[in-house]
């Protein structure tokens, strides 16, 4: 991952839940979602994001064959790499894989899905949906990509 992402959000929605939940089942896979069922992921420009090593060893995993989402997993140790949304211009990168210097969550979305009786931190701003912040760091990325910077 070069340079800093586009933003660092746990986010709460159905899929994500579901999917992380999956892979958290799978053999020896660690955990990535947060006690309130929320998966942490920092979003990175695809045009910011490299495989450099093992690749051979990623698997694609999906809640539905069809779904236009596709999470990967490395192979040889089922932990969840990153969510590819393909219709999309980003990367969310599962945070729980990130080393070092971590940027901290910057905002908790989609959190009308949490679990009942489940709280989650106050830390950072939550939102029931996608709020507008969210949206526009999206759209600045994608422009900064039209104009290669």
């Amino acid at each position: 991952m070069r340079g800093a992402p586009i933003l660092c959000a746990v986010c709460y929605c159905d899929d994500c839940q579901e999917g992380s939940r999956q892979i958290e089942q799978l053999p020896s896979a660690p955990p990535i979602r947060d006690p309130a069922g929320g998966t942490a992921y920092l979003l990175y420009r695809k045009d910011r994001v490299n495989v450099s090593t093992g690749a051979e060893l990623l698997r694609d995993h999906r809640i539905k064959a069809a779904s236009q989402t596709r999470r990967v997993v490395a192979g040889c140790c089922n932990s969840a790499m990153f969510l590819d949304f393909q219709k999309g211009h980003w990367f969310s990168v599962y945070r729980a894989q990130c080393a070092g210097d971590v940027p901290a969550s910057q905002m908790r979305i989609q959190t009308k899905f949490k679990p009942p009786g489940t709280d989650s931190p106050g830390d950072v701003p939550s939102y029931a949906g996608f709020p507008l912040k969210f949206m526009a760091k999206l759209v600045a990325a994608r422009m900064a990509m039209l104009f290669h910077r």
